[in-house]
């Protein structure tokens, strides 16, 4: 079984796909589900996912239409791991003080004016900066996998402080993604990325109900009174 899936590939027509690249994203769908539903186990089964997807990532040429490493999305399957131990910490300490009032691991909310402007500060920097590196490094498409990058890890992020606009930021990452994934032949992960697309859409909705609820309902927003205090 390890061997398959280290090594396994499926047919398909003009080609194989490895058995990595499909399990890592199932794992990838697994969590974005349990993520919408704020649930803890959401951020360990990313992080299976993210093991798979970094093992083919890095390895480059997988279709023959690149052969090139995706340093860009290599490296944010590292990022996605180190957030990942950061948010299953933070919404396990969530869930263990009670949670939110609708039984999600944590109580949801929009992102403050202060927290905004940081976000949009550290895109700017976070892209110029992946920029530089992925220009350095050398990988297949710097331009496209630089926001992809710093996107990824302001979405991540924003998700683990329970921010309602990380939904937004992962629609323009998977915008970007689909195109730059098509182009280098990773065909399963930008189908996964269209998936992901729709619920992105989806969890947007869920989440902005249940920002809304919390405050109809008076529940206490603790994550906001501390960004005031």
């Amino acid at each position: 079984m390890i061997d398959w899936l280290l090594h396994g590939t499926i047919p398909v027509a003009g080609g194989v796909l490895l058995v990595r690249e499909v399990v890592g994203n199932l794992f990838g769908l697994a969590s974005a589900v349990l993520g919408m539903r704020r649930l803890v186990w959401a951020w360990p089964v990313g992080v299976i996912g993210n093991v798979l997807l970094f093992t083919v990532f890095v390895t480059g040429e997988i279709s023959g239409a690149t052969a090139d490493p995706l340093w860009g999305q290599a490296g944010r399957q590292v990022f996605f791991i180190a957030v990942s131990l950061y948010g299953w910490w933070k919404w396990s300490s969530s869930r263990a003080e009670g949670g939110a009032a609708d039984g999600g691991a944590i109580t949801v909310r929009w992102a403050t004016a202060r927290e905004r402007v940081m976000l949009v500060v550290l895109a700017g920097a976070g892209y110029a900066a992946a920029y530089a590196l992925l220009l350095q490094i050398g990988s297949w498409g710097p331009t496209t996998e630089a926001w992809i990058l710093a996107g990824s890890m302001l979405a991540t992020y924003g998700m683990a402080r329970g921010w309602v606009e990380f939904w937004l930021v992962w629609i323009l990452v998977d915008i970007v993604g689909v195109t730059t994934l098509i182009n280098a032949g990773f065909y399963p992960t930008a189908g996964m990325y269209v998936v992901y697309g729709g619920f992105c859409v989806v969890g947007f909705i869920a989440w902005r109900r249940a920002e809304r609820n919390a405050h109809d309902d008076g529940t206490p927003r603790r994550d906001v009174e501390e960004v005031s205090a």
